[in-house]
């Protein structure tokens, strides 16, 4: 299992995985802190989601608030799904890597998601993270709290993770534009995710 491995096995277990994916929605806290740090200069709140799988329970509650999601997927599954569980939300379906949809969003969200990434595609993302935030917009992702790779598990079968040290991070933040707001390594009241909340200042 390799990093190339990861978008065909949602395409082949997506579905699976969407079923039995928690929606006990753990990540609230999370979700309504990025809300609060981001701006509301357009009035409405435009996210955009990288990696939003099926759409639920994240792009669902982020909808309920009252954004604008452009939930953005690899796989031709999910974003097939996407549209069922966010009545009138965007989905595009492509690749997170090297995105380019000429536009700004006020946050952006990569949760469970860029953590699937390879060591350097995690670190080719930030100038894409930056092209599409606009001024102060809020950045969230998950990532692991040390640095490696890791084989994990979706809907029984064989997942690829990796992370970068935390440091390398902080300074791919910094020198991309971004200023971290906070860092909680292994959340134990968010399942153990490893949570970075960064901000835009360029």
């Amino acid at each position: 299992m390799k990093a190339q491995d990861v978008i065909a096995t949602y395409e082949r277990v997506g579905p699976a995985w969407a079923e039995q994916r928690n929606r006990t929605l753990m990540e609230k806290a999370w979700l309504d802190r990025m809300l609060t740090a981001a701006p509301r200069a357009t009035g409405t709140v435009r996210v955009l989601d990288l990696g939003c799988g099926a759409g639920r329970p994240i792009g669902s509650y982020l909808a309920e608030r009252g954004t604008t999601v452009t939930g953005v997927d690899a796989t031709k599954c999910l974003s097939d799904l996407y549209p069922q569980v966010v009545p009138g939300a965007e989905i595009i379906q492509t690749d997170m890597r090297g995105l380019k949809l000429d536009r700004q969003f006020d946050a952006i969200i990569a949760w469970n998601s860029f953590f699937h990434l390879s060591a350097d595609d995690q670190r080719a993302m930030f100038p894409t993270f930056a092209v599409h935030a606009a001024p102060r917009a809020a950045l969230m992702f998950t990532a692991g709290h040390i640095a490696g790779e890791a084989i994990g598990e979706v809907a029984g079968e064989p997942i690829y993770h990796a992370s970068l040290d935390p440091d390398e991070y902080r300074e791919l933040l910094t020198a991309n534009g971004f200023k971290a707001l906070r860092y909680v390594p292994e959340d134990p009241t968010c399942g153990n995710h490893t949570i970075w909340l960064a901000q835009y200042k360029s």
